[in-house]
């Protein structure tokens, strides 16, 4: 019976799950026009009597709050602007041009909320210049705060009516030759006079930090790198439940190798293993797509993840693991899951039998875990929860790995 329940529970959630990858289709797609982008460089790409205009795909979120970009060439007038607006704003306008939107312009220095006409708000801004926005959430109610930067300095901020659906990074452009490098994972602090930085570093969030330095939501490996026991390891703070079932990374930069795996691990799990290859843990490795769950041995699960994927792994609860009853998966499509084989790695096996009595005699209820890529179902596997629970544990073990960690995504 409860198979038969599961197996329902499943084409539910794919009835759900179609309608609101249809929707995220469209909601997560970057947009452009009159613009080239080459990695994370923009150019104007028209003829000067046009507007060039480019939104990012994902909004301003108390999460990730912030972007900056960089002026490589200001071109013939240097008509760059940098603000925010809604998803569908008309890329023909520059930003801060129409309604509900607001933006810091370059060329005069003048900030346009929502007009044509600008208001004095700071400094021009040159070649080399670094121009940020970014939103606070100390605003009244209804209101929105957004400030600008110039080269990490405040200019000044503004308060606006908040949108329900965001609001997203834009850049405008409007002269031949201008030029410009977006950094949508940038990060903002204040400079106190001690010159020390305050940021939301979120290292409350982690329990457990090995060889990770930790910045923001952003965890970069700053370890040797040379062998496989040179593992950077962050361990999070609380175990997965049922109210908090899923959580996410963005490879933000694969390093070397980008030997990155994203998995959920008991709370003693060793500092310089990967997550998976001990046991009390499964985890999905970005540099080979194998699924690895408590040993060396790893099975062929999805494709291999690189620089801009999204990661994700989380727990589907029994219906009476909680009297809550919060143990539903949201958003998520299990077609097409593999049908893992055994097959054998010799790079992770030589020292699997290091800890082999570790975590013996820890293992209770069943649960399915289950492994994301860009939104997508990759696979499921039925694992025994350990006591304690299964803590969202991350690795990685290049140079240069960076990562961007969001614990609670679907919080709203």
């Amino acid at each position: 019976m409860d198979d038969i329940n599961l197996h329902y529970r499943f084409l539910n959630w794919r009835r759900r799950i179609r309608e609101i990858r249809e929707v995220r289709a469209v909601r997560y797609r970057e947009r452009l026009k009159r613009m080239l982008r080459d990695g994370d460089i923009l150019r104007y790409h028209g003829n000067s009597d046009e507007v060039g205009c480019f939104v990012a795909a994902r909004p301003l979120s108390k999460r990730n709050r912030y972007f900056e970009v960089t002026i490589i060439e200001t071109g013939v007038r240097g008509m760059i602007a940098v603000g925010l607006v809604p998803q569908f704003y008309k890329l023909d306008h520059q930003p801060g041009w129409l309604p509900n939107s607001v933006a810091f312009h370059a060329d005069d220095g003048k900030l346009y909320n929502g007009n044509t006409v600008g208001q004095q708000f700071g400094p021009k801004c040159c070649r080399g210049d670094r121009i940020g926005c970014g939103i606070s959430l100390d605003g009244e109610d209804g209101q929105l705060t957004v400030f600008f930067t110039k080269n990490g300095h405040e200019v000044g901020n503004v308060e606006i009516p908040a949108s329900p659906d965001g609001l997203y990074p834009a850049v405008g452009m409007h002269s031949l030759g201008e030029e410009v490098l977006l950094d949508l994972n940038a990060e903002w602090g204040m400079e106190e006079d001690d010159g020390q930085m305050i940021v939301d570093s979120h290292e409350e969030d982690w329990a457990r930090l090995h060889d990770v330095k930790v910045t923001g939501t952003l965890l970069e490996y700053v370890g040797k790198g040379k062998s496989i026991v040179d593992v950077g390891l962050a361990q999070a703070r609380r175990p997965l439940n049922t109210r908090f079932h899923y959580y996410e990374l963005e490879i933000t930069d694969a390093g070397e190798k980008c030997y990155i795996a994203l998995g959920l691990a008991r709370r003693d799990y060793p500092k310089n293993r990967h997550p998976g290859w001990s046991r009390g843990s499964i985890a999905y490795h970005a540099d080979d797509g194998k699924l690895f769950h408590g040993s060396g041995v790893g099975d062929p699960f999805g494709p291999r993840c690189l620089e801009g994927d999204i990661m994700g792994c989380g727990i589907m609860f029994p219906r009476d693991f909680s009297i809550d009853g919060g143990d539903e998966i949201d958003d998520w499509d299990f077609d097409g899951v593999a049908k893992p084989f055994e097959v054998h790695n010799d790079s992770y096996a030589n020292n699997e039998d290091e800890d082999e009595d570790e975590g013996e005699g820890l293992e209770g209820r069943k649960v399915m875990v289950f492994f994301t890529r860009n939104g997508k179902v990759v696979g499921r596997r039925e694992v025994a929860l350990p006591v304690g629970g299964f803590y969202p544990t991350i690795g990685m073990m290049s140079t240069g790995e960076k990562v961007r960690v969001d614990l609670h995504p679907l919080s709203g």
